[in-house]
């Protein structure tokens, strides 16, 4: 077992350590490797194989998604499940970001130590490659999420935000229904971006962000009589009605609420692409 945190003794590795200890008369010794730092944690996935990794979120940094990233991009991995403790008061960026990764691999976030405990104690006493029941009804994500989206597959979609966390959360949804990524950082980016690329079909606009926030680039966009149908989905971390309604307001066709619910962001993207579509459709035969 892999426990990714900031100190080679810390909280979680004594759980880890105290889970093996139960273990060790029915299940053999469980060794318990400890790693400060994402680099360190790819290099010890990389020389041996493990069973389970339990990563503390909260790594100063931003340490516990760069792992999380780092991760993601070994292919041969992608069956290792991974345990994430978290805080109740987890940033939205990290929500997005757990629930991106929870499509591709097996993942579970939890907030509870005992809850920790359990799982651990649970995914140490399975054999190797054997499936764990998740904590909940099993559900097949990626299989809903192919559903609820329909064919994405070749659409273009901007995605204007400052957040790196939310760009790749939310690059990992759309490329896994086959949609193509492109970015912006803010607003003004966001504009410039749009006239390199013609063939966007949506834009998912973030509300707060520096130099040029979601408000005003949505109005700008707006007042380019080339873009006036063009769908822009408001991404904003607050679900008060004055919000929705001044993102409205500002040409927003629709919006979404941070943490991004990746089936309600998939139905909310085929329902106004397919809107488009039919527009585009019926102009063609009038």
């Amino acid at each position: 077992m892999l426990v990714v945190e900031a100190h080679a003794d810390g909280l979680l590795t004594l759980i880890a350590r105290g889970a093996a200890t139960t273990l060790a008369d029915t299940h053999g010794l469980i060794d318990v490797v400890t790693a400060v730092d994402p680099d360190t944690a790819i290099a010890e996935l990389r020389s041996q194989t493990f069973h389970l990794v339990v990563l503390d979120l909260a790594m100063p940094a931003d340490q516990g998604p760069a792992f999380l990233k780092a991760l993601h991009e070994q292919a041969r991995m992608r069956e290792l499940p991974v345990l994430v403790y978290r805080t109740q008061l987890g940033s939205l960026g990290n929500d997005t970001l757990l629930q991106a990764f929870a499509q591709t691999r097996p993942l579970e976030s939890l907030s509870s130590l005992d809850d920790l405990r359990e799982r651990i104690t649970l995914y140490m006493s399975t054999d190797a490659g054997s499936p764990v029941m998740p904590p909940t009804t099993p559900i097949d994500t990626v299989a809903q999420l192919a559903h609820a989206a329909g064919d994405l597959a070749g659409r273009k979609v901007l995605v204007v935000d400052d957040d790196a966390r939310n760009v790749f959360a939310l690059t990992n949804i759309l490329e896994l229904h086959g949609m193509e990524v492109v970015y912006a950082e803010n607003g003004r980016k966001g504009i410039e971006v749009l006239a390199q690329h013609d063939d966007v079909d949506l834009i998912l606009m973030d509300v707060m962000m520096p130099e040029m926030d979601g408000y005003a680039a949505t109005a700008a966009i707006r007042a380019m009589p080339k873009y006036a149908r063009l769908p822009i989905i408001a991404v904003t971390a607050k679900a008060m009605h004055g919000d929705r309604e001044k993102s409205l307001s500002s040409g927003a066709s629709d919006y979404v609420t941070k943490p991004v619910d990746a089936e309600d962001l998939l139905a909310c993207i085929e329902r106004w692409l397919a809107q488009d579509l039919e527009r585009t459709v019926t102009g063609s035969t009038n």
